[in-house]
């Protein structure tokens, strides 16, 4: 007698065998489905205000707007030309960071259509100016910061007027928080005080929980003071306003080496003096000190932990 087929049979082994074909299928697509990419911090580190007049080189790279121009992939502070390129050097190569600089010449913006645009950015850093912001540069800037961007003010001491303009960066920037179409009400809750202090090693707070002092960039214990200045702080103004590290005998509201606080849904940062950040590199003719790296203080991981929060 003959084996009748059994079509129910081969009907069941086609359907495992699809069954397993697109299991694999979508194995494969689960493989091959790329991974969220990180946020990346935009930051733009300004040059359009005499940042490198004088022995001043305040800069990250001599490529302006970007740096990457001068070096794709950066592992040395030298790999880009600037007093600032161990700071900036060392945010391009965590990957987390997208970074430019305005160029000499330029103006400050917010919603505008230019590249450097603040618009284009979460953390704008001022590295000791030395011109003042028109009037449009002001709004901008905190337009910028009211609504959601991080400003990073880093002065100097009174009277380091680079460009024999009759202003230095304590001047500029107390008159960018006290003389603004959008908040003149001492917005930010300080005062940066017209000083000259030699020389010291300002002390960080005991705050195990504070960002900026315990990031994921180190622990910072000491800051340097080599001619620089200090805030006075005014939290009946804004009550968001925190010193961080104090100069040697003094704390609350006055001596504040460092502060941050906060306006509209933005953040500050302040520090009083440029020697910090600079590296000790930079164009030839400048006569350079390497704060970045001094080993009495943490200065490389304030400014990155600083950077940091103020960009998330």
């Amino acid at each position: 007698m003959l084996t009748p087929t059994r079509p129910h049979h081969r009907l069941a082994v086609a359907l495992t065998a699809l069954g397993v074909l697109l299991t694999g299928a979508a194995l494969q697509t689960t493989t091959a489905a790329p991974a969220h990419a990180a946020t990346t911090h935009r930051v733009l580190f300004d040059n359009g205000h005499a940042e490198t007049a004088g022995n001043a080189d305040w800069i990250i790279s001599t490529s302006q707007p970007n740096p990457l121009s001068e070096d794709s992939s950066p592992s040395a502070e030298t790999d880009w030309t600037g007093a600032l390129s161990s700071w900036g050097v060392a945010l391009q190569k965590t990957g987390d960071y997208s970074l430019d600089t305005l160029p000499s010449g330029s103006k400050l913006t917010y919603g505008g259509t230019s590249a450097t645009d603040l618009s284009n950015f979460d953390t704008l850093v001022l590295p000791e100016p030395n011109t003042l912001f028109t009037t449009a540069e002001k709004t901008a800037i905190m337009t910028f910061v009211k609504n959601g961007g991080g400003l990073f003010m880093i002065s100097d001491h009174t009277g380091a007027d680079r460009n024999n303009d009759g202003y230095d960066a304590v001047k500029i920037l107390n008159d960018l928080m006290t003389n603004n179409s959008v908040d003149s009400t001492d917005p930010f809750g300080f005062s940066i005080d017209s000083l000259n202090i030699t020389s010291g090693y300002p002390a960080a707070i005991s705050d195990s929980t504070n960002a900026v002092l315990h990031g994921s960039f180190g622990t910072v214990t000491k800051s340097l003071i080599a001619n620089g200045t200090t805030a006075t702080l005014k939290p009946a103004d804004n009550s968001a306003v925190k010193g961080l590290l104090y100069r040697s005998g003094y704390s609350g509201n006055t001596g504040a080496f460092f502060a941050t606080s906060t306006f509209g849904s933005g953040k500050v940062a302040f520090w009083g003096d440029s020697s910090p950040i600079d590296d000790g590199t930079g164009q030839s003719g400048n006569t350079l000190y390497d704060g970045w790296n001094d080993t009495g203080a943490t200065n490389a991981a304030l400014a990155l932990n600083a950077t940091e929060w103020l960009s998330s």
